[in-house]
C-alpha cells in the first residue's frame, strides 16, 4: 500500500508540473542610449527578467497598441520585471520624444526603458539578436517602418524564453505565466 501511495504521489507531481520554457537564443550585447540619456548595456539587465518589445513614437499602426499593452504588463507584473522598448527610428527617436512618449504610457522610469542609439546597430540586434523582422523601407504611410509586433521574454540569463503577439487575445496572461515560471 506504501508504494502504491508514493507512486501515485510521483505521478501526481509529475502531472501538475507545467511545461519547460524553450531557450530560443541568447541577446548578444548592445549599447544603447535610454530616454534619461543614460547609455544602457545589455549587462545592465543580467540578472533580471524583462520583456522587450520594438517601436517607433510617431507610428499609426500598431505601435500605441504594443505600448497599451506593456503599460497593462507594468501593472501586472511583480516590480523586479523590467520592460525594454527598442526604437526602431532612432533618428527621429531622441531622447527627449521617448521621454514624452513615456508619460502617455505612464511609464515608470525605474521599470520601463525606452532606448535608442544607432539605426544599423537596432536593426541588427531586432533582426540577428532577437529573430525580429524590422524594414524601415517597406511600411505604409500610418506605419512607414514595418517591424514585428511580438514581445519578447528574456530571462535572467539574457536568453530569449518566448515571443507573444499582440494580437494575441491571451498573451498578456501568457507572459505573466511565463514570468512566474522564471521566477
Amino acid at each position: 500500500m506504501k508504494s502504491l501511495l508514493i507512486l501515485v504521489a510521483v505521478v501526481f507531481a509529475g502531472c501538475s508540473r507545467s511545461p519547460e520554457i524553450p531557450v530560443y537564443s541568447a541577446v548578444p550585447d548592445f549599447s544603447l542610449t535610454e530616454r534619461s540619456n543614460r547609455p544602457i548595456t545589455r549587462k545592465d539587465l543580467d540578472g533580471k527578467i524583462w520583456i522587450a518589445d520594438f517601436i517607433f513614437t510617431h507610428c499609426g499602426g500598431v505601435c500605441p497598441a504594443m505600448s497599451s499593452q506593456m503599460e497593462r504588463l507594468q501593472a501586472r507584473l511583480p516590480r523586479e520585471v523590467m520592460l525594454v522598448s527598442f526604437s526602431v527610428d532612432p533618428a527621429n527617436d531622441t531622447p527627449e520624444v521617448l521621454t514624452e512618449y513615456a508619460k502617455r504610457y505612464n511609464a515608470d522610469p525605474e521599470r520601463w526603458l525606452f532606448l535608442t542609439g544607432d539605426l544599423s546597430g537596432i536593426q541588427k540586434l531586432s533582426i540577428e539578436g532577437f529573430k525580429l523582422g524590422v524594414d524601415p523601407t517597406a511600411g505604409t504611410e500610418a506605419e512607414p517602418i514595418t517591424h514585428s509586433s511580438r514581445f519578447v521574454l528574456v530571462d535572467r540569463q539574457g536568453r530569449i524564453r518566448g515571443y507573444y503577439g499582440v494580437e494575441d487575445a491571451d498573451s498578456l496572461d501568457r507572459i505573466v505565466a511565463d514570468v512566474k515560471k522564471l521566477s
